[in-house]
């Protein structure tokens, strides 16, 4: 595997600061965010300077019962060709549910979602994963994730689980550290033993990043700086075996440039300290992974296994953003959380994807979006969403009596039809006189 070095994620807000960072060998960049036909000035220069660019998938769902969208795996293969890059990286979780195989209608998490540790799942992800590597020009590395809930009756530990995976795909493995201390607090999990089970020779880098507990739930917010836990579990794996590379993940609340060179140099001064122990101390890997990992190989159990976790999946994604009742086993407390999170995290990211919404609604706009929310599951990405709200409001502003109630309609009526045809509008005058003269004569 490619040696990387020392990386940040790069994004458009801090991109000015990543290029002037000193120690920077790589960059990673969010596969989804970037097109191939124009890539942002700043990459261009990092990559024309021989800094790596790594594309890093958050959409393809490898995790879901459905096979990977063709078009998805395309889109990832025009962006490693793009960037030039040694390399693609998605994550072991699934992001949507429904359809065909559930007989059920088909629902978006807009979030990654964790996977049950059984053999069904195992099967299904194995083969996905085969899937996506023979349409990708370059290896596949796989991400494990950070979860908010547990699935009950698991069959492995999280550290089998990717054992096998690894085992049975030769797929290299990108372990996030923080993920793994974020399933410690919430799920209980032993870091050092998952380590123990590992693959280590599988690894192609590490994230690290940072978080924030409240209520007694560890959220991986990638907005705050590196805990000392994070950094521990990072010394454990260099310990254990020389990563390529190593990767610190901010993703908002970007702080300045000072305060993030500092976070890099702890994360490479984490793994210094490594050096020491792993030279005096060599580690085998843990007996019991192989034997246990060996236990659960096979040649994958065809549609019945994605029918089976189809009918799972499908079941708890709709719980989750469609109201109906959490399924036997989860932990309603837990399920509740993940509910909540997800709605945060839709009506953060719609005031990412349509900034004018937040402008036009002003402190009105997160409630609204979150009543929207609570009524209206996600069924496409999050310009569907910030559609599909904008035309809720409208639809139902005939209800809002109250004056201070009252909401923009003209412009947001306007900004619905700017964006929900197949194409833009057209701003020239005859043409918006035309329109302006079909409304007025459809009033009368």
């Amino acid at each position: 595997m490619e040696r990387l070095g020392t990386g940040i994620g790069w994004r458009p807000e801090i991109a000015g600061d990543v290029e002037r960072m000193p120690g920077i060998d790589w960059v990673e960049v969010v596969a989804e965010n970037v097109c191939p036909g124009h890539l942002p000035e700043s990459l261009l220069r990092l990559r024309e300077r021989g800094v790596t660019v790594v594309p890093h998938g958050v959409a393809l769902g490898l995790g879901g019962a459905e096979r990977p969208d063709a078009g998805r795996l395309e889109a990832l293969a025009e962006r490693a060709t793009a960037l030039r890059s040694p390399l693609v990286t998605e994550h072991i979780a699934f992001v949507r549910a429904g359809g065909p195989l559930s007989v059920s209608p088909r629902l978006e998490a807009g979030h990654l979602l964790p996977v049950p540790r059984t053999r069904d799942a195992l099967d299904v992800l194995c083969e996905n994963v085969r899937i996506a590597q023979d349409a990708l020009p370059v290896p596949l590395a796989v991400e494990n994730i950070a979860a908010l809930f547990s699935w009950p009756g698991e069959e492995m530990s999280e550290g089998q689980f990717l054992y096998d995976l690894a085992d049975r795909t030769g797929v290299r493995l990108l372990v996030d550290v923080a993920n793994l201390h974020t399933n410690h607090v919430n799920r209980g999990e032993d870091p050092a033993k998952a380590l123990a089970e590992l693959p280590l020779e599988a690894v192609a880098y590490v994230h690290v990043a940072g978080g924030v507990e409240r209520d007694g739930v560890w959220h991986d917010s990638h907005a705050h700086p590196v805990p000392r836990p994070v950094l521990d579990i990072l010394t454990d794996l260099a310990s254990r075996v020389s990563p390529p590379g190593v990767l610190l993940e901010r993703d908002e609340n970007f702080p300045g440039p000072g305060e993030l060179e500092r976070e890099v140099a702890a994360v490479r001064e984490a793994v210094e300290q490594a050096v020491t122990a792993r030279s005096g101390n060599a580690r085998a890997k843990s007996s019991g992974s192989g034997s246990d990992a060996g236990s659960v190989r096979g040649a994958g159990s065809g549609e019945p296994a994605r029918q089976r976790v189809a009918l799972a999946q499908a079941a708890v994604l709709s719980s989750l953003v469609a109201g109906t009742p959490v399924p036997e086993g989860f932990d309603r407390v837990r399920m509740a959380v993940q509910a909540r999170a997800l709605a945060a995290k839709r009506a953060d990211v719609v005031a990412k994807v349509a900034p004018e919404l937040p402008v036009m609604l002003g402190g009105r706009y997160r409630a609204a979006f979150l009543a929207h929310a609570r009524k209206r599951p996600m069924t496409g990405g999050y310009r569907q969403d910030a559609l599909d709200f904008v035309e809720q409001l409208l639809l139902t502003s005939g209800q809002r009596e109250r004056k201070h109630e009252q909401l923009p309609l003209r412009e947001l009526r306007e900004w619905w039809l700017e964006r929900s045809g197949p194409r833009p509008r057209s701003r020239r005058p005859a043409v918006r006189l035309a329109r302006a003269t079909r409304r007025a004569l459809l009033r009368r």
